[in-house]
């Protein structure tokens, strides 16, 4: 069962809007504190900028919901990104957007417009999709085992990772549901000469399909 809707990488998207140029930058987050830090990067590295314009949604059930204007005209950035942020149901998302000032004033309409088309072009690159609470099982298996379970991960489980040495210890993700199921595949695959490592629950997010 999904959890909450989110982004499923962190991203930029930038655009220009008379002679301004807008830059989304957006990441996925779980604390307030991880987005206060992410805030605080943006604002470093473009120092420079005219406005750095922030906007978080944190939380299962959207708890903490916060923006600022950075000294926009009131209602007219920060806003409108929290806005298409509410409106797509995301959640532990932070999103900065620069703006470097072009020397034409857009009006309060026009600066809402580039803000919020500036937000859902980030949005685009970073993807969305639901978080998940999967099973993911380190397993230990050999080699050429390894190599079958490459061309066949993909259905109900998938491989997030590998690490080599006497034997290839792999890394998986699946439903919760399917752990039983996924652990006998292996077994039958690697003909009972697998191990299991490790076994945990994590929150995980995938494309929505």
């Amino acid at each position: 069962m999904m959890l909450y809707r989110t982004v499923l990488r962190e991203a930029t998207a930038e655009q220009i809007i008379q002679k301004s140029r807008f830059i989304c930058h957006i990441r996925p987050v779980s604390t307030r504190e991880e987005a206060e830090e992410f805030i605080a990067s943006i604002r470093k590295e473009h120092r420079e900028a005219t406005h750095n314009v922030p906007a978080m949604i944190i939380g299962g059930k959207m708890q903490i919901q916060w923006s600022s204007d950075d000294s926009e005209p009131q209602g007219t950035a920060g806003a409108p990104v929290m806005k298409l942020l509410s409106s797509m149901e995301l959640t532990n998302v932070c999103v900065v957007i620069t703006r470097y000032f072009g020397g034409i004033k857009l009006g309060t309409g026009g600066l809402a417009r580039a803000y919020s088309s500036t937000a859902k072009l980030g949005l685009e690159e970073a993807g969305v999709g639901g978080a998940f609470e999967m099973s993911v099982i380190n397993y230990s298996l050999d080699y050429s085992t390894y190599g079958r379970l490459q061309k066949i991960q993909g259905g109900y489980f998938g491989l997030i990772g590998a690490e080599f040495g006497e034997n290839v210890d792999v890394e998986l993700s699946c439903d919760t549901e399917r752990e039983g199921e996924t652990l006998a595949f292996l077994k039958d695959l690697t003909g009972g000469k697998g191990k299991v490592l490790k076994i945990e629950k994590k929150i995980l997010t995938k494309p929505e399909t």
